[in-house]
C-alpha cells in the first residue's frame, strides 16, 4: 500500500557515505529534501576529472568512449559521445505497465545520488546536484513496472528518472499532477542538463531500485512482526490459551535470537490477564495448546532472524558504489566490473517473501480456531451474535485464506529465473526488481492477514467478558473501538472494518496502542 507522503520536515546530507535507513525513510516517504555535502562534491569533481582525461585518450574506454552491452566493441568518436549518452538513456527508459509508487521512484533516485556522490561514477557535479533538486522539489519520474532484469543495475526504471534530468518524458509534480518534465523543471526554476561522456551510464546502472524496496519492506517488517506478536498474544488469550510456554527458561534452551524477542514480548503482552489467570489453576485440563499459538515465538522468532539477516545485506549494499565501469579516482583509472549484478539483494528479498507467507499462514491458522465450535472453548461458532441468522467473521477468514494462499504463490522466487538479454553478452541476470515487486505484495498481503486476526480477537475478548484481558491487549481492543470498528453484535458490513483494522496494522497505531501501556516491544 502507498504510504502519504506529507511535506518535508528535514533535509537529508548525501556524503561518501551509505545512506541510513531512516535516511531512505525520511525522503521517500516523508518527502525530506536533500542536499550534497562538500566531502561529497569533492569527491565528484575528483572522478569526474579522470573521466574527462580518459575521454581525451586515444585508448578506448568503456561506457566513455565506446558502445555498451553486446555494443561495447564500437568506439565512439568524439563529437558523438554527447549524443551516445542521450541515446542511451532514450532507448533505455522502455518500461511498460502500471506506473510504480511515488516512494519507490523517490528511493531509485536517492540510491543513485548516493552512489554518484561516492566519487566512483565520474559524473558531473551538475548532474548530481540537478538529481538532488528533483527530489527536495518532489518531482518524480514516471518509471513502469516492468523493464528491470536486475542485472547491469535497475536499467529501465533508473533510465526514466535520467530521461526527466534532460527535460524529457512525463514525471508528476509535487501534488501528484503529471506533465511533461520540462514544464516541471521550469516551475521549479531547475535547467535541464545535457549529458557528456559517460553521464548516461553513470545515472542508469544500479541496484538502487530493487535496493530501496527492500529497506522499506525491512522497515515495514519489523513493525508488522511485533505487531503479529501482539495478534498472537491476542489469541492466545482470546482461545484460553497459556503463557507459560514463553518462558524465558524454555526460550533459553533453543537461542535464536528472534525466538527469544518474541517469547518476550508474548509475555509482557500477556502480563496480568483475567482471562489468562482464569484458567490458570489446577483444575484446568488443558495439556498443550496448538502449534499456531504455542509456537508462536519459533515461527515469528525465525522471520525475525531472517529480516535481521537481509537487513545486514542492505546495509552492504548501501555502503556499496554500484556502477560498471567504475571510476578509480586514486589511482586515475576506469574498470569494468561486475558489481551490478543484483543477486545479493535478489536473494534476500525472495527470503522475505517466504517470510510474509508463513507469517501470514500461522496468523490465519490462529484466527480459523477461533471461529470452529469445536476449537474455540466456548466462543460462538464464527463469533456470530445469533449464530445461523448471522455469519460473524466466517467471511472475513476466507479473505485471510484467499491472501494466504496468493502470498504462498509469492513466495516462488524471482532470483532463480535467470533470463539472457543483449544478445548473450548479459548471459544470467538477478530478477531483482521483480522479487521486490512481488515482496511489496507480500508486504501488503500480510498487512492485511495480521489485521484481520487482530479483529477477530479483539471481538473474541470482548465476548470473554467479564473476564478482563491484559492491559496491553485490552488498549489495542480500545484502540479499535475508538476508530468506529464496533464490538459484537448483528452482522454489519465487515470490509470497511477490515479496511480499517488494515490501516490501523499499517499505520504502526495498534503497536502504538500496546506500547503506550508496556513500553517498547523487543
Amino acid at each position: 500500500m502507498e504510504h502519504p507522503t506529507p511535506a518535508p520536515a528535514s533535509t537529508v546530507a548525501i556524503g561518501t557515505g551509505p545512506v541510513s535507513f531512516d535516511e531512505l525513510i525520511a525522503v521517500t516517504r516523508h518527502g525530506a529534501g536533500v542536499t550534497l555535502t562538500d566531502e561529497a562534491r569533492t569527491a565528484i569533481d575528483k572522478a569526474r576529472a579522470v573521466v574527462e582525461q580518459l575521454a581525451l585518450a586515444p585508448t578506448p574506454a568503456y561506457g566513455i568512449s565506446t558502445g555498451f552491452g553486446a555494443l561495447a566493441t564500437r568506439h565512439i568518436p568524439t563529437d558523438m559521445r554527447a549524443q551516445l549518452q542521450k541515446s542511451l538513456v532514450r532507448s533505455h527508459a522502455a518500461g511498460s505497465g502500471p506506473e510504480v509508487e511515488r516512494e519507490v521512484t523517490r528511493g531509485l533516485m536517492l540510491l543513485r545520488l548516493s552512489t554518484l556522490a561516492t566519487g566512483h561514477t565520474g559524473i558531473r557535479l551538475e548532474t548530481a546536484q540537478l538529481l538532488a533538486d528533483l527530489l527536495t522539489h518532489q518531482i518524480t519520474p514516471v518509471v513502469h513496472e516492468f523493464g528491470s532484469l536486475g542485472c547491469s543495475g535497475d536499467l529501465a526504471p533508473l533510465s526514466h528518472c535520467a530521461l526527466a534530468l534532460m527535460g524529457e518524458g512525463d514525471v508528476r509534480d509535487k501534488s501528484g499532477t503529471l506533465m511533461p518534465a520540462a514544464e516541471a523543471l521550469a516551475d521549479a526554476g531547475l535547467t535541464p542538463v545535457e549529458f557528456e561522456a559517460k553521464e548516461g551510464l553513470a545515472l542508469i546502472n544500479g541496484t538502487d531500485g530493487m535496493l530501496s524496496m527492500l529497506v522499506m519492506a525491512i522497515s515495514d517488517l519489523r513493525m508488522l512482526l511485533k505487531t503479529a506478536d501482539i495478534a498472537a498474544a491476542m489469541s492466545v488469550e482470546g482461545q484460553l490459551g497459556t503463557d507459560r510456554v514463553f518462558a524465558a527458561e524454555l526460550q533459553a534452551i533453543r537461542p535464536h535470537p528472534g525466538q527469544a524477542a518474541s517469547a518476550a514480548n508474548l509475555t509482557a503482552l500477556l502480563h496480568d490477564s483475567g482471562v489468562v489467570a482464569s484458567h490458570r489453576g489446577d483444575d484446568c485440563n488443558r495439556v498443550q495448546d496448538a502449534y499456531s499459538l504455542r509456537c508462536s515465538p519459533q515461527v515469528h522468532g525465525g522471520a525475525r532472524d531472517t529480516v535481521e539477516y537481509a537487513a545486514s545485506v542492505a546495509g552492504r549494499e548501501l555502503a556499496s558504489a554500484v556502477d560498471n565501469p567504475v571510476v578509480l579516482a586514486e589511482e586515475g583509472r576506469v574498470e569494468s566490473n561486475g558489481n551490478f549484478h543484483g543477486a545479493p539483494v535478489a536473494y534476500v528479498l525472495d527470503f522475505l517473501a517466504i517470510v510474509a507467507a508463513d507469517v501470514a499462514s500461522i496468523s490465519e491458522r490462529r484466527t480459523d480456531r477461533f471461529l470452529d465450535k469445536a476449537r474455540s472453548h466456548g466462543l460462538n461458532p464464527f463469533l456470530a451474535h445469533d449464530p445461523g441468522v448471522d455469519s460473524g467473521h466466517m467471511i472475513a477468514q476466507y479473505t485471510q485464506a484467499a491472501i494466504v494462499s496468493e502470498l504462498k504463490r509469492l513466495a516462488n522466487p524471482a532470483s532463480v529465473d535467470s533470463i539472457p538479454s543483449s544478445a548473450m553478452q548479459e548471459d544470467h541476470v538477478s530478477m531483482g526488481w521483480s522479487a521486490a515487486r512481488k515482496l511489496r505484495k507480500s508486504v501488503d498481503g500480510l498487512t492485511r492477514v495480521v489485521a484481520i486476526e487482530v479483529l477477530t480477537a479483539a471481538r473474541a475478548l470482548d465476548m470473554r467478558r467479564p473476564l478482563e484481558p491484559s492491559p496491553a491487549t485490552s488498549a489495542v481492543v480500545r484502540r479499535l473501538r475508538e476508530a468506529g470498528i464496533e464490538g459484537p453484535g448483528p452482522d454489519r458490513h465487515l470490509s470497511p472494518e477490515i479496511e480499517t483494522a488494515v490501516q490501523l496494522v499499517a499505520s504502526g497505531a495498534v503497536l502504538d496502542a500496546a506500547v503506550s501501556v508496556i513500553g517498547e516491544l523487543a
